[in-house]
């Protein structure tokens, strides 16, 4: 870290301090598991605490390739693999294959007309979308401290502008028109992610700092997947409603049955996700809304995320903007937290022309033409932001062999 960011960590302090008896002594999400999963998508389950239960098909087999040290031919072969319809890569170990070939179908349940109508919804709502998950999802994790200190102790906490890249790749292609088409790339996406997070279980609980920090025994339980997709659709959807954003029903349910696909292709089961957002609302309630909570490691990742700027203005404003964005989006209590300073301009600027911006916005869109152009614009600016943050290299989501090296 800078000397800046060393600051805003000794500026966090004494919110850490405050809370930091209490969370070590009490876990964060300590109530009874209640949620009914004749709410979810299979409408029937075993309800067993999510927080006991992680991905009983993949990890075993990705422990297995780290073990026996087939995993950087893995990563090779998989570079090649990028589109839904590709076959998998000759040369891949018979029981990866395998498995690979039944995560990448999608779920029976799947709905290829509300995943349409999903498009409509986000070409009319990219921007909003791109704001929401860069900066009210996006700064969220960094106070979800499962998901910060697993990040922060995991390979990716080393290199954030690679690790963010990757992130804001399954943001962009679950937004893409094409998502799950064979054209697509989310499928991919969504599989790979899935065989990065068994290895993160493999190798974390091995990391010499992990360990005394993290409250777990072993990371990425399905609750916590199911934490970090409310801090996705589920918050999104929230900030949409709050802003008065007119969304037709069917588009908004289209918009949730995306993400439910998402979920299960990221491994989450079918039981824990919800089917419609008054149930992702109740789940988020008991799952996400008790877990918020600074960390050491959350602030240093926050302040990371707010000076991804800095290379193209050293700075000067991109962080200002950033910073104020987050306190507007997220509120007073997670931006001093995360030792973000209030901005004399920023904060009562966005306050006062956030809700005409969108009123203006929403008016333009039933104009012919304008939800092409919205979208033409949105996509521009989503594909120049991941080819910032990857420096124009293709974005490769590869299994890690190490924890984080420092």
């Amino acid at each position: 870290m800078d000397s800046l960011s060393r600051r805003n960590v000794l500026k966090a302090g004494g919110a850490l301090g405050a809370l930091g008896a209490l969370t070590a002594a009490t876990p964060a999400w300590a109530s009874t598991w209640t949620w009914s999963p004749r709410g979810s998508v299979a409408g029937a389950g075993a309800g067993a605490d999510p927080r006991w239960v992680w991905d009983p098909e993949a990890d075993p087999l990705v422990a297995s390739l780290l073990d026996r040290g087939d995993v950087p031919r893995v990563n090779a072969l998989l570079r090649t693999w990028t589109r839904n319809d590709q076959p998998l890569p000759d040369g891949l170990p018979g029981d990866l294959r395998d498995f690979m070939e039944r995560a990448r179908r999608l779920p029976p349940w799947a709905d290829r007309g509300k995943l349409a109508t999903a498009v409509e919804f986000n070409e009319k709502r990219g921007l909003y979308l791109g704001v929401l998950y860069g900066l009210a999802s996006g700064m969220m994790s960094t106070v979800i401290p499962h998901e910060a200190r697993a990040v922060y102790y995991s390979k990716g906490g080393a290199d954030m502008k690679d690790r963010i890249s990757k992130t804001a790749k399954l943001g962009y292609d679950i937004g893409s028109r094409n998502a799950y088409q064979p054209d697509g790339e989310m499928i991919v996406t969504c599989v790979k992610t899935r065989l990065v997070h068994a290895a993160v279980r493999h190798l974390l609980p091995k990391s010499p700092h992990w360990p005394d920090v993290s409250g777990e025994k072993i990371p990425i339980s399905q609750a916590d997947m199911m934490v970090t997709w409310h801090s996705l659709p589920t918050t999104v959807m929230q900030k949409l409603t709050a802003w008065q954003v007119p969304i037709p029903a069917a588009e908004s349910e289209a918009f949730l049955h995306s993400w439910q696909i998402g979920a299960h292709m990221l491994g989450i089961m079918d039981e824990y996700i919800p089917a419609s957002w008054s149930a992702a609302d109740a789940q988020a309630k008991q799952v996400l809304d008790p877990v918020l909570a600074p960390t050491r490691e959350g602030v240093e990742l926050a302040d990371i995320l707010l000076n991804l700027g800095s290379p193209v203005d050293g700075g000067v404003l991109s962080k200002h903007i950033l910073g104020a964005f987050t306190r507007f989006l997220l509120g007073d209590r997670i931006a001093d937290w995360l030792a973000i300073a209030r901005e004399p301009v920023w904060d009562p600027l966005l306050k006062a022309s956030w809700g005409p911006f969108i009123a203006v916005r929403e008016g333009l869109l039933p104009f012919p033409g304008a939800p092409q152009a919205y979208w033409l614009l949105d996509e521009f600016l989503r594909k120049a932001a991941l080819l910032y943050l990857s420096e124009a290299r293709p974005i490769s989501i590869e299994i890690p062999e190490t924890n984080r090296p420092s």
